[in-house]
């Protein structure tokens, strides 16, 4: 395997390289274009009426694409294998249904040293701060 590594790692830098900066551009827009008040907001996005087949395979979707993006993630974690490890994990877990997530990321944003960088850049775009509520 080691071989095929050395062979290789033009193309698996390249790779990697790529879905590094992929990975920023998708969160650069993702914090630019989320609501000002996403994170203070009681319930998920409302859902739209579906028929209840339609939601669970959606449901089920989003959790299956979740879990791979997680396990690709592991995968990156590992030296030899290079990419945005922690970008596929956190993308991966924000799509799965997990009990407290919610709460856990709205923990996260409100931390200083995450809320000031992502409303500086919100600022930069000509958007409004984001709101965390004062019990996060």
């Amino acid at each position: 395997m080691i071989p095929w590594l050395i062979d290789n790692a033009w193309w698996l830098t390249a790779a990697g390289i790529g879905m590094f900066l992929c990975g920023m551009g998708v969160l650069l827009v993702l914090a630019v274009t989320m609501p000002a008040d996403h994170f203070v907001q009681l319930h998920g996005r409302a859902e739209r009426p579906r028929h209840p087949a339609v939601r669970l395979l959606f449901r089920v979707v989003r959790n299956v694409i979740g879990v791979i993006l997680f396990v690709l993630g592991l995968v990156m974690i590992i030296p030899l294998i290079p990419g945005p490890g922690v970008l596929f994990l956190v993308l991966g877990l924000s799509l799965m249904d997990i009990p407290g997530k919610r709460a856990v990321v709205r923990y996260v944003v409100s931390r200083p040293l995450v809320l000031q960088p992502l409303n500086a850049l919100r600022a930069r775009w000509n958007r409004p701060p984001l709101q965390v509520p004062r019990d996060a």
